[in-house]
């Protein structure tokens, strides 16, 4: 008899933010009407823009890694919608750049087996060339060398292919997207 497994849903939302800019007595520009303490943030898997509402007295600092999930939260009362990178507060596209940077070293491993996997996107071009840093020449090095073993960090890509700091040109690929400066979506998940 043949058993048929249940595949676990993959999760849509954000568990985590970071913290990009605050108001402690702002306006939210998600939800009309609503006030208190409003933070702009970026989720940490899905790279959103999101508006969070947090508690008034508890101490926040740009930059911090805020847990935003569906279980108890301690410093999020609730998560308000999504923004776009227009929407974002001047303070907030300041420090984005940093943070882009700060996830792509906690989220090495998923990124790396972009290096891995990625395929072509049509017969003149492969994903990989989306990434600065990389032209045909460095494609095929990275092609050929995934072929003999996969990449394992992003040191052993930059010592085997000689692309250089490949976690700064992922976090510039990144920036692009998020500031909608391209047609083709690698990281960030569009709306």
């Amino acid at each position: 008899m043949h058993e048929q497994r249940e595949r676990a849903p993959q999760r849509r939302y954000e568990e985590y933010a970071y913290v990009l800019d605050l108001e402690v007595k702002g306006r939210s520009r998600t939800v009309r009407g609503k006030e208190g303490v409003i933070i702009q943030s970026l989720g940490e898997d899905y790279l959103t823009f999101l508006e969070l509402q947090g508690i008034e007295g508890v101490v926040y600092t740009i930059g911090e890694r805020l847990y935003i999930g569906r279980d108890q939260r301690d410093k999020v009362v609730s998560v308000l919608g999504r923004l776009s990178y227009q929407d974002l507060t001047p303070t907030a596209r300041s420090v984005l750049p940093e943070v882009v940077e700060k996830i792509v070293a906690s989220k090495e491993q998923r990124l790396i087996e972009f290096f891995n996997t990625s395929q072509p996107l049509n017969p003149r071009m492969h994903a990989l060339e989306l990434v600065p840093g990389i032209g045909k020449v460095m494609l095929r090095k990275i092609l050929e060398e995934r072929e003999r073993a996969p990449f394992t960090s992003y040191a052993d890509l930059e010592r085997r292919v000689g692309l250089k700091d490949p976690q700064k040109q992922i976090a510039r690929r990144i920036l692009e997207e998020l500031e909608g400066n391209t047609q083709t979506y690698l990281f960030v998940r569009r709306a």
